[in-house]
Parts: C-alpha cells; sequence; structure tokens
C-alpha cells in the first residue's frame, strides 16, 4: 500500500537517500498543502550533500506541487547557489514558477530567465508549458528574444515550442514555424501542435 501523507512526511527523516526520495516522490503526487513545511525543511538538509542531486529535484518539484508558496524566497536563494547536476536548477525553475502562479508567473519566468542559467529557464518554460499559461505580449517577446541567439538544436526550444499554443501573433507563428522544420524531432513535434493551437500532454521526471 503506499504511504499515506503523513507516512511520507515521516520518512523524509530516513538515513537512506533513496527513501527519502520515494517519499518526496510519494508527496509530489498527493500534492498536499500540508507537506510543503517538513518538505522545505527536509530540502534544507538535502541540499549539503551534492551527490544526492535527484533527492532534491524531487523534493523541490513536491515543493512546487504541494503550492507552499513560504518556498518561494527559499528557493530563489537556491537558484543563485551552484549545483553540480543541472536537473535541480531545472526543478527550482519549475518550482518558483508554480509557486508564483497565478499572481506573478510571467515575472518568476523572466526572473529565471534574467539568472543566466540555461537549466533555471528550461524547467521554468517547462512549468509555463505544463500549466498552459497564457502570457502577455510583452512577456512573449522577452521569451522569444531570449531563444533567438540559440543553435536550431538547443533543447531549451522544446518548451518554449510546447508552451507556444497559447500564445499568438506573428512572432510566434515564425518561430514555430522554423522550430518545425528544424534539425530536433521532439521540438519540431511540439512545434507543430502548437500550431494548430493544440497542447499535448506532458510529463515531467
Amino acid at each position: 500500500m503506499a504511504p499515506t501523507t503523513d507516512e511520507a512526511v515521516e520518512q523524509l527523516g530516513d538515513a537512506r537517500s533513496s527513501r527519502r526520495r520515494s517519499a518526496a516522490t510519494r508527496l509530489r503526487r498527493l500534492a498536499q498543502p500540508a507537506a510543503g513545511p517538513p518538505l522545505l525543511d527536509a530540502l534544507q538538509r538535502e541540499v549539503r550533500d551534492h551527490r544526492t542531486w535527484e533527492t532534491q529535484y524531487q523534493m523541490v518539484m513536491a515543493l512546487g506541487a504541494c503550492g507552499h508558496r513560504p518556498a518561494l524566497d527559499p528557493l530563489r536563494e537556491l537558484a543563485r547557489r551552484h549545483f553540480d547536476a543541472t536537473m535541480v536548477y531545472v526543478a527550482l525553475g519549475d518550482a518558483i514558477v508554480r509557486l508564483s502562479t497565478p499572481e506573478d508567473p510571467a515575472g518568476a519566468l523572466l526572473w529565471c530567465m534574467d539568472s543566466g542559467t540555461a537549466a533555471l529557464a528550461d524547467g521554468a518554460l517547462r512549468a509555463v508549458a505544463m500549466q498552459r499559461l497564457r502570457l502577455d505580449s510583452q512577456t512573449v517577446d522577452r521569451v522569444l528574444d531570449f531563444l533567438r541567439p540559440l543553435e536550431p538544436h538547443d533543447g531549451l526550444r522544446f518548451w518554449a515550442a510546447a508552451a507556444a499554443a497559447g500564445w499568438s501573433g506573428p512572432r510566434v507563428r515564425e518561430f514555430l514555424q522554423g522550430c518545425a522544420a528544424g534539425p530536433r524531432a521532439d521540438v519540431a513535434d511540439a512545434a507543430a501542435s502548437s500550431l494548430q493551437g493544440r497542447y499535448q500532454t506532458w510529463r515531467s521526471p
């Protein structure tokens, strides 16, 4: 039987990283707000060990799923730190946007893009796509300006192409047409769907 919220919270203190990771993954699925404070406490302990990046990833994603808004500033602080594993930044970008929704998702996205950390921007764009957020035209222009210098095979284009199903304007269409004709099959597939105004169902690890 899968652990309850209380059981998973207790498991966050297990001596084994694999068990802590399993607990965080379970809490991410349950998405119970009550799990937020113990998750944040567990994450602040976990980041002391660079070897447990997979556990850190799941804890950050669980905080975003739980909607624990008090974690927003601590996550921004963590985003300024050095992590060897770029996937931690992906989770941080994702959670920062989720915890800023609905008040200021555009501001959170731009903050991640302006950070200079590509993986942080990637995670933020992933959250925009998976939540199907419709951005204002000024923010869309900022996103497209951010992506313009990138090579056609750059993976940062993927989540933007997926999110653009809900965006409009000639620059968006030009971006999507370029992605659809590009060398990466995953980006081209996402862009083809968005050109039809159709969101695909995406899952994150």
